[in-house]
C-alpha cells in the first residue's frame, strides 16, 4: 500500500489572512510534501524490509540511520502533523492547555519566547516542537532536517513548526523570527494541541 499525500484540512487560500499565502501552501503541500511521499514510495518499492511497515515503524526503524529513507519518511510524518495544526482561526489557547503551559512552561509569554527561540536557534533547516514528554511535562524542543520527536523519543507532539525556508520565504523572506511569532499568535491550532494532550 503506497503512502499518499493527505489533503489539506482547509482550502489553499484559507490561511492567507493569517500570514500564509496561497502560493506558499500550494508549493509547500503540493510540491515539497508530495516529493517526500513520492521518494519514500520509491524506496519502499525497492526495499522488502520496508514493505508492509507503517510510517511510524519506518521512522523508528531508520532513526539511527540518517539518510534518504529516514529523511523522506520523517518529512512525510512531520508534514502530516504540520498541516493539521495550522488554522485560519489559530492563536487562541484553550483552558486545559493554558493551565498546562502555566504549570510546566512558566506561562504564555515565556512559552512563546522559548518556542520562538527554538525555531530561530535551529541552524539551517529543521523543526521546532511542543511535546508532552514521557514524564508527563510539556517541553519545547527542536530537530534538524527531517528528524522529529518520534525518532528521538522525546514525546507526543502537540505543535510543530517547519523552519525550512520554503515554509516561510514567500511570506516573510528571511525573517524567521517574524514567521515564528506569526505562527504562535495567528496560525497555531491550540485546540489541536489540547486534543493531543487529552488523548495522551
Amino acid at each position: 500500500m503506497a503512502f499518499e499525500l493527505p489533503p489539506l484540512p482547509y482550502s489553499t487560500n484559507a490561511l492567507a489572512g493569517a500570514g500564509m499565502c496561497q502560493e506558499t501552501l500550494e508549493l509547500h503541500h503540493g510540491k515539497h510534501h508530495q516529493a517526500y511521499v513520492t521518494a519514500l514510495n520509491g524506496f519502499v518499492e525497492k526495499d522488502p524490509s520496508l514493505q508492509g511497515k507503517s510510517l511510524d515503524e519506518i521512522v523508528r526503524m531508520k532513526a539511527n540511520e540518517p539518510g534518504p529513507v529516514f529523511n523522506n519518511a520523517g518529512q512525510h510524518w512531520n508534514h502530516i502533523i504540520f498541516w493539521q495544526q495550522l488554522s485560519p482561526n489559530g492563536g487562541k489557547i484553550p483552558g486545559k492547555l493554558q493551565q498546562k503551559i502555566d504549570a510546566d512552561l512558566g506561562g504564555t509569554e515565556k512559552f512563546k519566547a522559548d518556542f520562538k527561540q527554538a525555531a530561530i536557534g535551529q541552524f539551517g533547516s529543521g523543526w521546532a516542537w511542543l511535546v508532552l514528554g514521557p514524564d508527563g511535562k510539556l517541553k519545547i524542543t527542536k530537530t534538524p532536517n527531517g528528524s522529529n520527536p518520534l525518532a528521538t523519543g522525546e514525546g507526543r507532539v502537540l505543535l510543530a513548526l517547519d523552519v525550512w525556508e520554503h515554509s516561510y520565504y514567500l511570506d516573510f523572506r528571511n525573517r524567521r523570527p517574524d514567521y515564528a511569532q506569526n505562527y504562535l499568535d495567528r496560525l497555531a491550532n491550540y485546540e489541536y494541541a489540547e486534543a493531543q494532550l487529552s488523548a495522551a
